[in-house]
């Protein structure tokens, strides 16, 4: 019999998480052999929770509350590090709130980590919900960390990870930073799925432009040292073709080097004091 824990991260949107509990229990009742848990994180809403209850089909079912509001990614890192160090586990899965992460791939996942047996399993987005000019500069965000980084990175947070990967995950201070970064620095080995992102239950999505700019700077910061390399290989480069270049050869430059002074800046929300003292953070944890 396999234990799955599923980590969800929420900010004011219990309804949406509601109605995602739901549809989850109605996946996982057709999941034989496996046992189900869920661990919300509640990042200090402002809003009180909707009447949360434990769905059927889950073992137990807790809600880890947040004294401050500490963003998408340090919910994860939290959860993750909570998870490792109190419950017993198996594989543990990563997902939005909202619908965004479809439930329904949540069988995907699991029967891609169990044929893979120790390997972690990503859901790579195959189509995204959002408009033209989002996925445009999603695109865009995509092709920039493959140049600066040399990675491809075409998955968020939703995930199985093996217990193996949750300690390691655990211990990393680029978690603290970015989920999808962390685990492509320090996991060699993860299977993938295809995956199409799903609309939100209720509301807009909370994804602005400019939050999608942190998100990316946040990812190139967990490899800010390659940055730093291949960006002096560029203006090595744009030296050399001063001739050709002209003026531009500075201007061009200039912007590399600001956008490293961005990415530098960025890699201090790695902060290592805060999430190994993250558990500080908690103020109650609630058992459903």
């Amino acid at each position: 019999m396999k234990n799955i824990i599923i980590i969800i991260p929420v900010y004011n949107d219990w309804e949406s998480l509601k109605k995602l509990l739901q549809d989850i229990d109605e996946i996982i009742a057709t999941i034989k052999d496996t046992k189900f848990s869920g661990i919300i994180i509640n990042d200090a809403s402002t809003i009180s929770d909707k009447e949360i209850t434990k769905p059927k089909n889950f073992t137990f079912l807790k809600i880890i509350e947040l004294k401050n509001n500490q963003g998408h990614a340090r919910c994860n890192a939290l959860g993750l590090r909570y998870v490792s160090g109190n419950e017993k586990f198996d594989h543990v899965i990563l997902m939005d709130g909202d619908g965004e992460d479809r439930p329904i791939e949540i069988r995907d996942l699991i029967l891609k980590a169990f044929q893979a047996k120790d390997s972690s399993v990503v859901a790579k987005r195959i189509k995204r919900s959002e408009g033209p000019i989002f996925q445009f500069l999603y695109e865009a965000h995509k092709i920039l960390t493959l140049i600066f980084t040399g990675k491809k990175i075409n998955f968020g947070n939703y995930s199985c990870l093996t217990l193996n990967d949750v300690k390691l995950l655990s211990t990393k201070t680029s978690t603290w930073n970015s989920f999808s970064g962390s685990l492509k620095k320090h996991i060699n080995n993860y299977q993938e799925i295809n995956s199409k992102r799903g609309l939100r239950y209720f509301g807009p999505s909370k994804m602005s432009l400019f939050k999608l700019g942190i998100h990316s700077f946040a990812i190139i910061a967990v490899f800010k040292y390659s940055v730093f390399l291949r960006s002096l290989l560029l203006i090595t480069c744009l030296f050399f073709s001063k001739n050709i270049l002209g003026v531009y050869w500075v201007v061009m430059s200039l912007i590399l080097i600001i956008f490293n002074i961005c990415i530098f800046l960025v890699s201090f929300r790695e902060d290592q004091k805060a999430f190994e003292n993250s558990e500080n953070n908690v103020k109650n944890i609630i058992s459903l």
